[in-house]
């Protein structure tokens, strides 16, 4: 009769310990090809240039969560509409991984090929919403959408599910958005997205930003809202350059105690207009 010795033993574990470790080995470097091919997705559907228009400043931020596995789908998007006006959405989808970021490049190339067939961001969200809908997939996103009129300073927006954004005036003025909101995109037909009207002034400014931003374990929103405020505050009665303000306020993404994707837009208004805020 013939046994396994000590050796045999010791022979069969390490075989077993160095399968695991080759099995190991390959499922990390296909984990992280998925996290390059999302971070390479994330860079190609976000814009390269932002509009150029007299009288109005834009300056953007964002600080992508590709941190091991959490690659998410937040976004940011301004374009030059045919009549003159100027488009602006940002966003935020569900989930942290390679399908998010695909759904946020359908998300934001479906706002910009429907705004040639409507500009007004309460129906375009909702034809947004229904083409989404159509694709069929369980994803669904967050979103605020703006219609900026460079010439008067007019300012209409409309929120799915979205946090809301921040204004400040160079009077002193500032405070959080509290126009009524819809439903996030994708979670079902026949929303309706309320339009909510501002006048950007003079030296005023509209910050829009995603919640990695604003809120974590270790900042609520309200908090990480009410810091931003007075950011903007500080920076429209200082004069401060639309770029100043987005560093500051990207910043705070650093303070909230997760790691996810982070996104600002700021609007600055350098027009003739001198009419308050409505």
């Amino acid at each position: 009769m013939s046994r396994k010795g000590p050796t045999d033993d010791g022979d069969e574990l390490l075989a077993r310990l160095g399968s695991l470790t080759a099995q190991a080995r390959e499922l990390a470097e296909l984990q992280r090809s998925r996290v390059e091919l999302a971070v390479a997705l994330q860079r190609g559907m976000l814009p390269r240039d932002l509009p150029g228009v007299p009288g109005v400043r834009l300056a953007v931020r964002y600080a992508p969560a590709n941190h091991g596995l959490n690659v998410g789908g937040d976004w940011y998007d301004a374009f030059t509409m045919p009549d003159g006006r100027i488009g602006l959405s940002i966003g935020d989808v569900q989930g942290h991984n390679i399908e998010a970021a695909a759904f946020m490049g359908q998300v934001r190339v479906g706002l910009r090929a429907l705004a040639s067939v409507t500009s007004e961001p309460g129906e375009l969200l909702a034809r947004t919403n229904d083409l989404l809908l159509s694709l069929g997939t369980d994803l669904f996103a967050t979103c605020t959408f703006i219609r900026l009129d460079p010439a008067t300073g007019i300012l209409e927006s409309a929120r799915a599910g979205h946090i809301p954004h921040i204004w400040a005036t160079a009077d002193g003025q500032s405070g959080v958005d509290d126009g009524e909101g819809g439903p996030p995109l994708g979670v079902g037909r026949g929303m309706e997205y309320p339009v909510t009207r501002h006048r950007l002034t003079t030296g005023g400014v509209f910050v829009l930003l995603t919640d990695g931003v604003v809120e974590g374990p270790s900042l609520s929103l309200d908090e990480g809202l009410g810091q931003v405020v007075r950011l903007a505050g500080i920076a429209a009665v200082a004069g401060l350059e639309a770029g100043a303000l987005a560093s500051s306020v990207i910043k705070m993404a650093e303070t909230v105690g997760h790691e996810d994707d982070a996104a600002v837009l700021v609007v600055r208004h350098d027009g003739p207009t001198t009419e308050r805020r409505v």
